[in-house]
């Protein structure tokens, strides 16, 4: 029985880690991506100063 839940978690600590390393993946692909494309800089956001009724 403690045989099992041991492996258990042994399963689960390695699922974890993967997820972790993916989101860690992800963010890294990220950062280089806004490095090397930066864009133009200007954020298009609509305000209410903008719509006129």
């Amino acid at each position: 029985m403690i045989e099992n839940f041991m492996a258990s978690l042994k399963v689960m600590g390695l699922g974890m880690i993967g997820i972790f390393a993916v989101a860690i993946a992800l963010i890294i692909v990220m950062k280089l991506l806004t490095t090397i494309f930066p864009g133009s800089g200007k954020k298009n956001k609509k305000t209410d100063d903008s719509v006129s009724e």
